[in-house]
């Protein structure tokens, strides 16, 4: 790709609004940019919100994106506002969690659960420019919600809320918050209701805040807590019906596990930029530094990875739109598998970077930063090791249906595919035995082979249908105990494996589906031999691939870091560099 043709995946909107806030963003090298890199540090340097780039959001409404169109706002596709929320972790990930994800992990449970009148309510908080928090965690307790202590008890307008919340984003600043409350006895899945509190209608005195938490990574983001002391909410206040707060959470949790690793990758984006500026910029041994073997092996790999990435999040993002109801699992592989990836390709990448990743000036200083804001990527929100446990009693099922009545449609891998608008109503706790995207292992295989194909895909693909075959009776053979969170480490392990093939048949697919586009590089086979040989082997960081499919990736970055495209499955237009 090259000049201002813009890629084949990009809708009306996306380039509307993504390549809109680009230009706002502006060159982030260019030290007179008022939001570019140097400010972005200086307010990581001081541990504060980039006041600048939030002014920037404010102009552009990006609270806007989080709203369904129904509501006013421009949420009508889930991966037009994950590529907007690309480009504001590409520029600063404290201004993608502290502006952007906080209020939308907040709001997906309004969307799922609530009543109009509680959608209306957040969405006119969230168009005037308003901030919401979602008050789930309690220290003692971390990710396991059915511990949860702060209680709700009714009273004669509504109810009255006690106990504490802790490492919550935006908590103090935010003007409206989800809080996950006890409104039962004992710990069953029913005694949890999720509530809605709009600060403005909260008497002085019932709510006092914690000190801010530090945090090494994502320095800017404003963690805090609060303590609750008989705090008066209207009847009105609960999302859904009493008891299902639990449900409730375990449904949105799919559209945040599916769009926030997805919108994180945008980390890795820049990290790869920085590192190929650098590279390309620096002797060593008499030669570039981007010449060397092991070098192009690790950026190669990384840029493989954000593919890999970007493949299969576009797969678990548009099945909430077309699968709701096998989204818990495709949600959960997503969150498990990208986060995962992300961290392990840019610690690697530090390794390349040398002295350079932990300096705090310089041009590339934007790299240490980038390295740490991406540390919360495997445990905040919702821990990789939740997912496995997702997933893991969804396998005893599906190795008992190992065929799948659904053929997933086109537009779930399409990049220039129409969706209808988000199924939130419909998405489900589980997946019940669903599996349309490994299952259409078998269908791929036969048309592969009516085409007489590319004979690695083809091996590849031979390859994947075993691994599945004997995942499925493993699983099928495990005792119940073995399939819930006191599981040991070969049931988990089989999570493992079942994620990997799910991400091989996500890129297969979205490569299959995209041949006939303009994207000539992602039409072709070479990324896609890079990416299933590194799946094959569980992602083991120190597979690289063939000389010849090395040289064609880092040719390719070569001509994106030239034209000033991203490195992800779009190659977006990008400013400065």
């Amino acid at each position: 790709m090259s000049g201002e043709k813009l890629a084949v995946g990009d809708s009306p909107q996306s380039t509307s609004s993504a390549d809109e806030l680009e230009r706002l963003f502006g060159d982030p090298y260019d030290e007179g940019n008022p939001v570019g890199y140097a400010p972005v540090l200086e307010a990581d340097a001081h541990a504060e919100m980039f006041g600048d780039g939030e002014a920037l959001l404010d102009d552009f409404r990006l609270n806007a994106e989080f709203v369904p169109v129904e509501y006013g706002g421009l949420l009508s596709r889930l991966d037009d506002l994950v590529e907007v929320m690309r480009a504001v972790y590409r520029r600063d990930p404290s201004l993608g969690l502290g502006y952007g994800a906080s209020s939308l992990i907040s709001s997906v449970n309004v969307w799922t659960a609530g009543n109009h009148e509680q959608r209306r309510q957040v969405a006119d908080l969230l168009l005037r420019n308003g901030r919401i928090a979602a008050a789930y965690h309690e220290l003692a307790h971390g990710n396991d919600m059915a511990g949860t202590e702060m209680n709700a008890v009714p009273t004669a307008k509504g109810w009255s809320l006690n106990g504490r919340k802790e490492i919550v984003t935006n908590i103090r600043r935010a003007d409206a918050m989800v809080l996950f409350t006890r409104t039962g006895p004992g710990n069953g899945s029913r005694n949890h209701s999720q509530v809605f509190v709009d600060k403005s209608h909260v008497p002085a005195g019932h709510i006092d805040y914690l000190p801010r938490y530090r945090t090494v990574g994502m320095r800017g983001v404003q963690l805090g807590g609060a303590v609750f002391h008989d705090c008066p909410v209207e009847s009105g206040a609960l999302i859904g019906r009493q008891g299902q707060g639990l449900e409730t959470a375990m449904r949105s949790f799919q559209i945040t596990r599916a769009t926030l690793p997805a919108m994180m990758t945008g980390i890795l984006d820049s990290a790869l930029r920085a590192t190929m500026l650098h590279v390309m910029g620096r002797t060593l041994y008499g030669r570039r530094a981007g010449d060397l073997p092991h070098v192009r092996s690790v950026v190669t790999g990384a840029f493989t990875d954000l593919l890999i990435c970007e493949a299969f999040s576009l797969v678990a993002v548009r099945a909430i739109h077309l699968l709701p109801s096998a989204s818990s699992l495709y949600s959960a592989a997503a969150k498990y598998a990208v986060a995962g990836a992300l961290l392990r390709a840019t610690d690697r990448l530090a390794s390349v970077m040398g002295a350079e990743f932990f300096r705090r000036d310089g041009r590339q200083a934007i790299f240490q930063k980038l390295l740490r804001d991406l540390k919360p990527a495997g445990f905040g929100h919702a821990a990789r090791a939740a997912c496995q446990t997702t997933i893991l009693p969804q396998l005893g099922i599906l190795s008992r249906r190992p065929g799948s009545p659904t053929t997933p449609p086109a537009a779930l891998f399409r990049i220039d595919a129409d969706l209808p608008p988000p199924a939130f109503d419909a998405l489900a706790v589980s997946s019940r035995g669903r599996d349309p995207l490994a299952s259409s292992l078998d269908e791929l295989s036969d048309a592969l082979a009516g085409e007489g194909g590319d004979r690695v895909v083809s091996e590849h693909v031979a390859h994947l249908r075993a691994e599945l075959q004997e995942i499925r009776k493993k699983a099928g053979g495990l005792a119940p105990h073995e399939l819930t969170f006191t599981a040991d480490a070969d049931s988990y392990d089989l999570v493992e494996r079942y994620v990997n093939v799910l991400v091989a048949v996500g890129c297969l697919q979205v490569w299959r589906h995209n041949r006939g586009g303009d994207d000539g590089f992602l039409a072709e086979p070479l990324w896609l031999h890079a990416a299933l040989s590194r799946l094959r082997t569980g992602w083991n960081q120190h597979v690289v691939a063939s000389p010849s499919v090395e040289d064609g990736l880092f040719e390719q970055m070569l001509t994106r870091l030239t034209e000033n495209r991203s490195f992800g499955l779009l190659g977006r237009r990008l400013y400065g560099a």
